[in-house]
């Protein structure tokens, strides 16, 4: 029998945590080197003690709000392309249950993320404890039984040696590239302070594999068939083909056969937007080169994607098509009945290269016409510059909004000119991070960046609130890089607390505030579906009116970011906007950039449909006119 050691469970957990490696290609990396925490009554004197006090080479961080710091946890690990984690731990009820929706942004997003949460007494004699929701049906669930539903592996700690099969459980998914996500232990508050004889081995260093599945012969075979029988297939860059480092590879394929490529929101930045055959982001926010492009190929090649409806324009963009999958995963890879290659995306695609020979497709100047007709369009969006009386030129026309909003602040940019602006001024390696509202649009249609994993855009859950602690998170994976959050009003009040945990640990993050006092593009959906405004702009309510019929309220965000201790600048022009990101570049500290942005000046449409559901009862002719067109798109959409 091995020898043992006489530890508790909290000091189980971090000792076991710093011994984990992984390791691709041959290259080894350590898999933990700091930890996240909110410490409370039931966490601090149980694996707090031993963060504390064991001998362990963890960096341990304090996190503000418990999504927070996992949303920290998600875009570091995605910046290391899912090879570094930071583990989070929260106290019991309402600590851990913020971290559910963090949970629900990992796993949707295939990100590794290890969640502990204090959970009540397992001797159950004091209960119930402070924070513990009692259930009358079983005193065994409680808060923490909500993640059973946003989790790849759920468990609970009821006797110290479990803790052994729950980390090897969670390991197992947290390093699996098809199927990983968020993983959570439960721990009651007086198991992790007790003692087990645990066997040494259990500690020693742990290498985990990632390797690079091929496909089985007959898939290779029938996806080979599928690609010589298409005469102007089209690749579609998903963010497998980021995790897998594919880029190079997806690079040749698509130069040897001659294969224009698209990206998804998390493929991006995989490939240079520079290259010739790089059409830019597809779907619903994608631009008209990318969905001209799709329109016209007959077999679609889908590497490393999940298919959202962003990405498929609800199964209206290519349902026509014939669709090819190099994916990892056997579930995502069958998806729209598609010919299926389950593989590692770098891998398959090197061997579907080999494969094909001297094959080569039919496009010819198709490609280059498309992103010409962008250009133009790009330059247009570039170009606008607003005053009091200009119209509503981008989606909605809403001349009153606009003027409306540039009296209450005094000066307005607009949206798609502001990003265009940003793109000329920051360094051309800088990482920018988002989420949600109508800057991932913008931002998947108009950003270009020739440098690797530059895009760290969290669009599989669409969290508010992601954007500062990602921005934060991605400057702790690549600290000598420039980091810029590309965030919303209306996310900015969701949470920002990590701004001020960047601040304590003095890394320096940059935080673009787009501020056009609304959820802009929940507003735009409103009003185009023939929907009052209500409830999605930032007014005034005035005596008895709807709220929507008060005056813009005008937010300082610069002061709110100087008593933090930032470096704030507030902008009206594209000017100021361009003199203050010159200046942000010099400071030391991090600085938030509170851009006053018109309503209405985003981008829009490009021939991508979003399924969204109507009202069988119109009220309006523009309501009616919503539901005719739902009704002809869904006629047009592949049914499975």
């Amino acid at each position: 029998m091995g020898k043992t050691v006489k530890i508790s469970l909290g000091e189980a957990i971090v000792r076991y945590l710093d011994n984990q490696y992984v390791s691709l290609d041959g290259k080894e990396e350590k898999f933990v080197e700091g930890f996240f925490t909110i410490f409370g009554h039931g966490c601090v004197l149980g694996v707090g003690e031993a963060l504390s006090m064991a001998n362990h080479g963890l960096k341990v961080y304090q996190g503000k709000n418990e999504q927070g710091m996992a949303h920290v946890a998600i875009a570091y690990a995605k910046q290391h392309n899912r090879r570094k984690i930071l583990p989070c731990m929260s106290s019991i009820g309402p600590g851990a249950a913020n971290m559910i929706t963090a949970a629900g942004t990992a796993t949707a997003n295939n990100i590794p993320l290890l969640l502990f949460c204090g959970d009540t007494f397992a001797s159950r004699q004091p209960d119930p404890v402070l924070q513990q929701i009692e259930q009358l049906y079983s005193p065994t669930v409680t808060t923490n039984d909500a993640f059973r539903a946003v989790t790849r592996f759920f468990d609970r700690i009821t006797r110290p040696e479990q803790i052994m099969s729950a980390l090897t459980g969670a390991m197992r998914v947290l390093t699996d590239p098809a199927h990983t996500g968020a993983a959570a232990i439960a721990l009651p508050q007086d198991v992790q302070g007790e003692t087990f004889d645990y066997p040494e081995e259990f500690f020693r260093k742990r290498v985990h594999k990632i390797t690079r599945p091929l496909p089985v012969r007959e898939e290779l075979e029938e996806g080979v068939a599928a690609v010589r029988a298409a005469k102007k297939p089209l690749l579609i860059a998903g963010g497998g083909v980021r995790y897998s480092e594919a880029g190079a590879a997806l690079k040749e394929f698509a130069e040897e056969h001659n294969v224009p490529f698209a990206e998804t929101q998390a493929g991006k930045s995989a490939l240079p937007s520079s290259h010739p055959l790089n059409a830019g982001g597809l779907g619903v926010t994608g631009n008209s080169c990318a969905n001209a492009l799709v329109r016209q190929a007959d077999l679609i090649i889908a590497v490393g994607t999940r298919f959202t409806d962003f990405t498929t324009g609800s199964k209206e963009l290519f349902a026509d098509k014939k669709v090819l999958t190099l994916n990892a995963s056997d579930f995502h890879g069958g998806k729209l009945d598609a010919v299926k290659m389950t593989c590692d995306a770098k891998a398959g695609l090197e061997i579907l290269h080999i494969a094909l020979g001297e094959y080569r497709s039919e496009w010819g100047e198709e490609t280059e016409r498309a992103k010409k007709e962008w250009k133009k369009e790009y330059d247009r969006l570039a170009g606008i510059e607003l005053d009091e009386n200009s119209p509503g030129e981008i989606g909605s026309k809403m001349p009153d909004a606009i003027s409306g909003f540039i009296k209450a602040h005094g000066g307005a940019v607009a949206q798609t000119a502001a990003v265009a602006a940003v793109r000329e001024e920051i360094p051309a390696n800088a990482i920018i991070v988002g989420s949600a509202g109508s800057l991932p649009g913008d931002l998947q249609r108009m950003w270009t960046t020739d440098t690797k994993d530059a895009y760290n855009m969290e669009y599989g859950y669409s969290c508010m609130g992601y954007e500062i602690a990602g921005a934060l998170g991605s400057k702790l994976a690549e600290p000598e890089r420039e980091v810029y959050a590309m965030v919303g009003d209306g996310s900015f009040f969701m949470l920002h607390s990590e701004l001020v945990t960047a601040l304590q640990e003095g890394v320096k993050i940059n935080v673009l505030l787009f501020d056009n006092a609304s959820f802009g593009c929940i507003n735009n959906l409103q009003m185009e579906q023939g929907v009052d405004a209500l409830c999605t702009e930032l007014r005034y309510r005035e005596g008895d009116k709807p709220i929507r019929e008060g005056r813009f309220m005008n937010v300082d965000f610069a002061k709110v970011a100087e008593g933090y201790g930032c470096k704030a600048y507030s902008v009206r022009t594209l000017e100021e906007l361009r003199a203050a990101l010159r200046d942000s570049l010099k400071q030391s500290v991090s600085t938030l950039i509170d851009i006053k942005t018109a309503p209405k000046t985003m981008t829009h449409g490009y021939d991508g449909w979003w399924n969204v559901g109507v009202t069988q009862n119109p009220r309006t002719e523009k309501q009616k006119k919503a539901r005719e067109d739902r009704q002809e798109h869904l006629a047009r959409a592949r049914k499975y």
